[in-house]
Formats: structure tokens, sequence, C-alpha cells
């Protein structure tokens, strides 16, 4: 069993005796699902759901229960993710426009550097495969922003199937429509549209093999970001995979679960790459999705309310797990927060790498703390921040604690450890903690910045019309 010996499993928290020696340099992998729900993998509790190959990668590695994504929706997620910082703090707090030509000239200011371009600076060999969601212009473009190798699609999703996407795409360009919907464009290679053949999750399972396999010809190591679509929609999978699960009723859930059992199959051929060409034992592996699930597609996101979007715990609380055999504790299960913003500083630590001085971070290297069972966030703030129509929805977690605000109702507060369902408000009983969590959230909130773009022209302009973001009144206990 991989590990280290001294390691015992504990449902709450990692116990370390010794701290195992961290190899220098490892390969580091990336799989990103988009809009998996919180149980909708084996190691998260899915009865319904087959995901045997990440269910016995989270059973060798550690499972984070607590683990957060600084955003409930895809593009600030993965704003959040490659900057290391809080979507609002740099203007990314809504999804870019869905069409290349509404959003040309849009995307992550250039100044600020992505984790993948500190770890290309410090020699490694970069790739993307899959899903972008941070600009469209050869600015933003990933072989700019620090990726040696991208294989996907710039937008926010795709179609699954080439042939019917294939189609609808050429009708529509022979009718003489320019403005053509992103999930519908052919994918790329390093800038270069290709003939897509598979289905879209095995495509991108397939590519990241090719860079594993292209990675370990090289001597320096590599850094994978594989950005699955699935099981985003539109909901489509493939009629072997269907086939598995035929047995649930429900048709969103049934095509929902082989959608991610298909991410499932992918990941099992990586691994055997992994190991073929004797990149396994160096790689550490984090496994994570980029917002809670879609109710509404099929996603579940028990025992969490609500789903993606939200800033109850359903909508950015997602399924964790590091792998990353004899290093990673083994057979772990923790309930310490964790944020999908302490990558960045985590990576480029055990990557040797130098992140500019001027790089202001927003996480926190949790690398000692994984292998010791240490808490990184104790009397500290996780916050998410999600706009609306006219005010804001905002949660904070602090220790045992979540102070809420959310549906323009008054700010609720609730013990997440002893009621993870947030059934519960404890706001009048326990007045001084909330207090305390808004006037700290309040605080934190100020130098965040207006949107640099948002979803559509008409979410702009109802920005505007209401005076946005009035954080005077969202962080007021009385309202």
């Amino acid at each position: 069993m991989f590990g280290c010996n001294s390691t015992k499993t504990n449902t709450n928290k990692t116990q370390q005796t010794s701290t195992p020696i961290t190899p220098p340099r490892p390969n580091i992998l990336i799989i990103l699902c988009d809009d998996l729900g919180y149980s909708d993998v084996g190691f998260n509790g899915s009865k319904d759901i087959k995901t045997p190959t990440l269910d016995a990668l989270a059973k060798a590695g550690t499972i984070f229960t607590s683990a957060y994504v600084a955003h409930p929706f895809c593009g600030p997620s993965r704003a959040s993710l490659m900057t290391g910082r809080y979507a609002h703090k740099i203007g990314a707090q809504f999804n870019l426009p869905p069409n290349a030509a509404d959003a040309k000239g849009k995307g992550v200011d250039t100044n600020e550097t992505y984790i993948s371009k500190v770890l290309q600076n410090a020699g490694y060999f970069t790739g993307i495969m899959g899903k972008w969601h941070l600009g469209d212009d050869e600015q933003y473009h990933p072989n700019n922003r620090g990726f040696n190798d991208f294989y996907g699609f710039l937008g926010g999703g795709h179609s699954y199937f080439p042939e019917k996407y294939r189609a609808d795409y050429i009708k529509q360009k022979e009718n003489g429509k320019k403005n053509i919907w992103s999930y519908l464009h052919p994918l790329e290679h390093n800038g270069k549209q290709v003939h897509e053949t598979a289905y879209i999750t095995d495509a991108l399972s397939r590519e990241a093999s090719r860079f594993i396999i292209d990675a370990s010809k090289k001597e320096d190591p590599f850094f994978l970001y594989l950005s699955y679509n699935a099981p985003h929609t539109p909901l489509e999978a493939k009629e072997e995979d269907l086939k598995l699960f035929k047995d649930i009723k429900d048709k969103k859930r049934s095509t929902y679960a082989a959608m991610v059992y298909a991410v499932d199959r992918g990941v099992k051929t990586i691994i055997e790459d992994l190991k073929t060409t004797g990149q396994y034992e160096n790689t550490l592996i984090v496994f994570f999705s980029d917002n809670g699930g879609k109710t509404t597609a099929g996603a579940s996101n028990f025992p969490l309310k609500e789903g993606k979007g939200s800033t109850y715990e359903g909508g950015y609380r997602v399924p964790m797990f590091f792998h990353w055999p004899k290093v990673v504790p083994a057979a772990q299960k923790t309930n310490t927060p964790i944020s999908a913003l302490d990558l960045y500083p985590t990576f480029a630590s055990l990557a040797g790498a130098k992140i500019p001085k001027e790089k202001i971070l927003d996480g926190k290297n949790i690398w000692n703390n994984l292998l010791t069972g240490k808490n990184s966030y104790k009397n500290e703030n996780i916050y998410v921040l999600r706009h609306k129509k006219g005010y804001s929805d905002v949660g904070v977690r602090q220790n045992e604690w979540k102070a809420l605000k959310i549906h323009n109702q008054k700010w609720k507060l609730f013990n997440i450890e002893k009621d993870i369902k947030e059934a519960n408000d404890l706001s009048k009983t326990h007045p001084e903690i909330l207090q305390k969590i808004v006037t700290e959230a309040k605080n934190w909130s100020k130098s965040n910045i207006q949107p640099q773009w948002f979803h559509s022209k008409k979410e702009e302009t109802q920005w505007q019309l209401d005076n946005m973001p009035q954080f005077n009144k969202t962080f007021r206990l009385n309202n």
C-alpha cells in the first residue's frame, strides 16, 4: 500500500507522527471536471455512478471533504485557479460572453502571471487539454499564457459528438452566419483547427496521454491541466456508456452518469500511460470540479444544499483528492478546509519555481500541512461571492462557522461541521460571531474591483442600472 507507515486513517483529520520526504520537482497533473456534483463520484458517496479509477486513486491518496473553489461557476473559478486570486480582485467575476465576437478584447489581464507561466519558467513542459474559458484573443490564448501544448476549445463549453456539431457549424457558416455559437466550433491544437472525430471526452483523454508520452522523452518534469468539459451540458453520452446506467430511470441522470464514467475510463488509460512511461511514481495528481453540480442537469450535491451558482455549500464545495505514491498520505480522508486558490503557491513551491515579486496570491502553500494533517485555515476565512440582479450572495467559512447571505434574505449563521445541510440558522444564538465574520467579509470586499466584462450586454446594462455592487447594502446585518 502506498503512503507513509506512520499514517493513520481518520475521517476528520490526518494524523502524522512524521513528515514524509517530498522529492523535488514532481510532475503535476490537474484533472478538472466541469459541473461535477459533490456526491457524483464513488469516493464521495455516489451509489449509482461508477468511477472505479478515480475511487482507486482517491483511496490511495488523501480525500478532502471540505474542498472549496473560489467561485460557484465556470469562468471565474478557472480564472482564480490560474491566477491564485479571487476573481473579484482581478475583475473576472463574470463568465466571458459565449461567442468569440462578443468576447473580443476581453480576458484576464496579461500582467497577471498564471501558474502555468511560473512552472514553464521553471523548466516544466506545460500542457492544457480541453476547456479554456479565459479569453479568445491572441494575447489571452493558452500558448501565450504559459502552455507549450494546447488541445481543446477556447469557449465555455462544447458539444460532444463531432459528426453533429461539425454539420451544424458548416451549415451556419454556409448560411453566412458570422457569430456562430462557440460550442460548435472546430477544436484546435496550438492555434490550428483540427478535424476531430472522437467523442470529446475521449479526445481529451487521448491528447492527455499523447502529452504524457511526449513528456516522458524530455528531461524536465511536466505540468498538465486536463480540463474536461464533462459532465457540463449539453448532456450527450456514448451508447456503450449509457448501457451501463440503464437502471437509472431519470434520463438526465443516466446520461450525466455516463458522461462522468467516460471521464473515469479516460483517466484509467492516462494512469496506464503514466506507469508505462515510468512517470507514475513521481506525479502529483489533483482531482476536483470547477464548481458544484447543476441539479437541473442530472447532478447531485448531496448532502449539500443547492448547486452550481449558489453560495450554499452545494455551489462551491467540491469533490477533491490528492494522489502521489509514497508521498501524499494514503487511505486518508480529511475534513480540514482547502481552497483551489492554494494550488498556485503549493505547486510553485513543489516545483522550486520563482513567483514574481509583485504577484499577489490569495491562497497559501498547504503542502506541509497536508502531510502532517494540520489545518491551514484555522481562524481564517474562505470566501465566495456571486453577484445577481441588484444584489449579491455571499458565503464565508471560518473554522466550524459559516456566515451566509443568499436570495436577498437576511444574514444567517451555520455550524457547518455539525450542520452540513445548512438547515439550522444560529444567527440569533451567536450574533457576535456573525457580526465578526460579516465585518471581516466587508473589509475583504473593499479591494474588489469592477467587472472587466459581463456574460452579456443585458447583464452589463442591469449592473449599471442597479448601481452595483452596493456592498454597503450587502454587508448590513439588519438587511
